[in-house]
């Protein structure tokens, strides 16, 4: 078995409303709370570093997956929306809703089409951050899937 270890160092010099640095590997930042939660909302936040993880670990598990599966595809983007619930002083990170786009080859068929849909429901289940925070923080998909346009088609 391979474990990896990756490293983070923080520096918070005051209290609640003031602005901290992190920094971890390639990943240097300041910190704080965000406004929507009365603080100063400089640099990011973990609400926002958390909806980071959960859609970058998608979206590169997808890539690979579509690849090994020999998948082909134009394009590949993604929306992700983080919902945090705060009631009565109680914060809940409640869910994360992703919002793949797979574009596939103008060549692409129906069965290709099924296929995309089915690897980006895989993609969720078998992303590592998707499996952390399973339990706690519901993952939801709205994929879409599109074929191309055959760029040698007239406009």
């Amino acid at each position: 078995m391979a474990e990896h270890y990756f490293h983070l160092k923080a520096e918070w010099p005051g209290l609640r409303n003031d602005v901290g640095t992190i920094k971890s590997g390639n990943l240097k930042t300041e910190v704080s709370i965000p406004p929507e939660m009365d603080g100063p909302g400089v640099g990011t936040n973990p609400d926002e570093m958390l909806l980071g993880a959960a859609a970058t670990c998608y979206i590169i598990t997808l890539a690979a997956i579509m690849e090994r599966s020999g998948l082909e595809k134009e394009a590949l983007t993604m929306e992700s929306v983080g919902i945090v619930d705060v009631t009565k002083g109680i914060i809940t990170y409640k869910r994360i809703i992703h919002k793949p786009m797979i574009v596939l080859k103008s060549s692409a068929t129906r069965r290709d089409i099924g296929l995309a849909q089915r690897l980006a429901e895989k993609a969720e289940s078998t992303c590592m951050i998707s499996r952390a925070i399973q339990g706690n923080v519901k993952v939801e998909l709205e994929v879409t899937v599109e074929i191309g346009k055959n760029k040698n088609e007239l406009v």
